[in-house]
């Protein structure tokens, strides 16, 4: 289970990543352009975006690399991650798939009880 646990979370993180730049960057977009902003909106909190865009991507790719040493430790960094993404970008279909490795690695991480065989 840690092993499983330490590739889901780095891949979680790293469609976390993905999924925090296009966020990061629409929010400086926006913010430049007013009339990208009075076209498609300007999201109500562009400050927790922004910071969660770098953040959960770190705690996910940190949870998952501690997650056969420190389950844990990694599995409870996992669990953040998927937190401050669903806060910040909600789940839709370019967030079902972060959030689902990053949640399930974070429970996968926290259940396992003995190391994994070699």
């Amino acid at each position: 289970m840690r092993n499983a646990a330490l590739v889901l979370g780095i891949i979680g993180g790293l469609w976390g990543m993905v999924v925090g730049f296009f966020s990061y960057g629409y929010t400086e977009l926006v913010a430049q352009y007013q009339g990208l902003a009075e076209t498609f909106g300007m999201p109500a909190n562009p400050e927790v975006i922004r910071f969660v865009s770098f953040l959960a991507p770190v705690l996910a790719i940190a949870g998952g690399a501690m997650a056969r040493s420190a389950n844990v430790a990694g599995g409870i960094l996992l669990l953040m991650a998927t937190a401050g993404m669903w806060h910040a970008f909600g789940f839709g279909v370019f967030t079902m798939f972060p959030l689902g490795f990053c949640g399930l690695a974070g429970v996968l991480a926290l259940l396992a009880r003995r190391p994994d065989p070699h």
